[in-house]
């Protein structure tokens, strides 16, 4: 093909589908400034080309025909861009041929140097009316009479490929909203972790006297009968509980005997006493034979009275169950139940070792009774257990007290001792990131031994 001739209507046809498939070939902004620029020549000749980008809103030269590069401090480049932003500022440029007379002096005066007579430009716009860019032709002649039509057709095709390949890198660049998270949101992050935050951990809990007293067995027995039920308020004197007294009355009966028959014997030994010197040496030891037989029946009678244990002050009987204790056998001592204040009550937290955090008396606590888990109660630390201890469930953990602090009336009709629920603890104040970390770092080391 000759291109410095016009092209018969096949031959510019078949021109023109294969640069719009080149076209549509390009995968950037920049490989499309390149076919522009060298392959439509293919359509018409042209001494040379310059596609100047308005991406950053005034033109600046993106790609020159036959370059692969042009060096942006050259003269040749700097007067380029002079000419783009001179053009861009012109009315009705969509193929119109402009020469040296038509340009601003400072432009005209060096055109001579770098350009031929003609200069056919084009204004390349999206197909919502955006200016994306110039195209221009350098021309020695007009463009042929035939060639027009194909142009006229050329800038719609180049602004819907530079629309869709602008849109296609927005979305893989995203918008400045979308990079800015891209690259912020990193940094966000990072700043994020140093945040102070107030250590905390949830561990169970109940309500518990914060002082009790406890309810021990007077003595070696069974139980026999509780007189009362779990978490009862009792008044002083009240009955508690019953030991089994079959044993101690069987004795008290055997004891009864022996002290008769010792009493017999003395009274003997004393009538014998008058004229018999052997007998009046025998009645002192029968007479200590009475008083030991009278101690152990009186003893007796004091055991029997312990039977029945009181409360010695009003409160609250906590304990489990009463099939827990009726018919257990018990030693002198043993803790049976505890009498409360209901007035005094706290709350009892069981701290596992594996959640310990560092806390100080008077640090905060919240507890989510199970029975409103909605309405947590506000308490504060008032005491912790030195070692750990196995809780209820058997797991190792420390054990804490805390106060409730001011209660409403609506929250204080809450506050029964024996209810359970979960206290969320609050420790001292560490970088959010500790604070996220704190639990697989702490797992960390126990499988590495870091």
């Amino acid at each position: 093909m000759n291109a410095g001739l016009p092209l018969a209507e096949p031959e510019a046809l078949a021109a023109f589908v294969h640069l719009e498939e080149r076209l549509r070939a390009a995968r950037a902004v920049p490989e499309l400034h390149f076919s522009i620029a060298n392959e439509t020549f293919g359509l018409f000749a042209y001494r040379q080309a310059f596609v100047w980008d308005r991406a950053g809103g005034t033109p600046s030269l993106a790609t020159v025909s036959g370059l692969a590069q042009l060096a942006g401090a050259s003269p040749f480049a700097q007067w380029l861009d002079r000419l783009g932003r001179a053009l861009d500022a012109r009315e009705g440029l969509d193929g119109e041929h402009v020469t040296a007379e038509d340009l601003p002096a400072s432009v005209a005066a060096e055109w001579a140097d770098w350009l031929p007579a003609y200069l056919l430009c084009f204004v390349i716009e999206s197909p919502e009316g955006q200016r994306l860019g110039l195209v221009a032709f350098a021309l020695d002649e007009p463009v042929p009479d035939p060639v027009q039509p194909w142009l006229a057709r050329l800038p719609a095709v180049w602004g819907h490929a530079w629309w869709a390949l602008n849109g296609r890198r927005a979305r893989r660049t995203g918008p400045p909203l979308l990079r800015l998270l891209r690259w912020g949101l990193p940094v966000a992050v990072l700043a994020a972790m140093a945040i102070p935050v107030r250590l905390s951990v949830l561990a169970p809990a109940e309500i518990a006297p914060m002082q009790a007293f406890a309810v021990s067995a007077p003595m070696d027995g069974v139980v026999r009968e509780f007189h009362v039920l779990p978490n009862q308020t009792v008044s002083a004197g009240e009955r508690l509980f019953t030991l089994d007294d079959t044993t101690l009355r069987s004795r008290r009966e055997v004891a009864l005997r022996q002290l008769a028959v010792a009493r017999a014997d003395a009274l003997a030994a004393a009538q014998k006493a008058f004229d018999n010197a052997a007998s009046r040496s025998e009645l002192a030891v029968l007479e200590g034979r009475v008083a030991e037989r009278q101690a152990e029946v009186s003893s007796i009678d004091q055991q029997l009275g312990r039977i029945v244990v009181t409360a010695h002050k009003a409160g609250v009987v906590v304990f489990g169950d009463t099939l827990d204790w009726e018919g257990k056998p018990v030693v002198t001592g043993e803790r049976i139940a505890l009498l409360a204040d209901p007035d005094d009550a706290g709350v009892l937290v069981w701290l596992p070792v594996a959640d310990a955090i560092t806390l100080e008396p008077g640090a905060p606590l919240r507890l989510f009774l199970q029975v409103a888990p909605t309405s947590p109660l506000r308490a504060t630390v008032a005491q912790s257990s030195y070692q750990a201890t196995l809780s209820p469930e058997g797991v190792a953990s420390y054990r804490l007290r805390a106060r409730f602090e001011s209660l409403s009336p609506e929250e204080a009709r809450r506050v029964r001792i024996g209810l359970s629920g979960t206290a969320k603890l609050f420790g001292e104040r560490a970088p959010l990131g500790y604070y996220l970390l704190r639990r697989p770092l702490a797992a960390l080391r126990e499988w590495t031994g870091w």
